[in-house]
C-alpha cells in the first residue's frame, strides 16, 4: 500500500528519540513562509490541528502527520519524505537534539495515483 507520508531511517532514529523523552508526538507541515517546508515535532496535545488540516497520515505507526490543505493541493501528486539534517528545526523538538526535521519528495507513479484515489 502506497503511503502519502514516509521517513527516512535516520529520521526514525530522531523520533524514537524524542518519543522516549517526550512521549506521544504529533508533526504539522504548515507551508507557511516561515515554516516553509519544515515539518513541526510537537509533543501530542501541544498542537492543535485545525479545520484547513488534512491528516495525511502517520510515522513511525503512531505519530500522526498533518498538512495543510493548501499545501497538499500543491503537493497531492508526491509523497512527502521526511528526513532530518543536523542544524536548529526552530520551535520543532528535535531542536534539541541540533538536528532539524526537512522534507524531501517524489512524484507518485501512476498505478500509485491510481491506488491513492480507490483508497478516497
Amino acid at each position: 500500500m502506497v503511503e502519502r507520508v514516509i521517513a527516512t531511517e535516520e529520521a526514525l532514529t530522531v523520533i524514537q528519540e524524542l518519543k522516549a523523552s517526550h512521549g506521544a508526538l504529533v508533526f504539522h507541515l504548515s507551508g507557511g513562509c516561515c515554516d516553509g517546508t519544515a515539518p513541526m515535532c510537537y509533543e501530542q496535545g501541544e498542537f492543535k490541528e485545525g479545520s484547513v488540516d488534512l491528516l495525511l497520515g502517520t510515522l513511525d505507526e503512531d505519530i500522526p502527520f498533518y498538512m495543510h490543505e493548501s499545501l497538499y493541493e500543491y503537493m497531492k501528486h508526491t509523497q512527502i519524505i521526511v528526513d532530518v539534517t543536523n542544524g536548529m528545526g526552530g520551535f520543532s523538538l528535535e531542536a534539541e537534539l541540533g538536528k532539524a526535521f526537512l522534507t524531501r519528495s517524489r512524484p507518485f507513479t501512476e498505478d500509485e495515483e491510481r491506488e491513492l484515489a480507490e483508497i478516497h
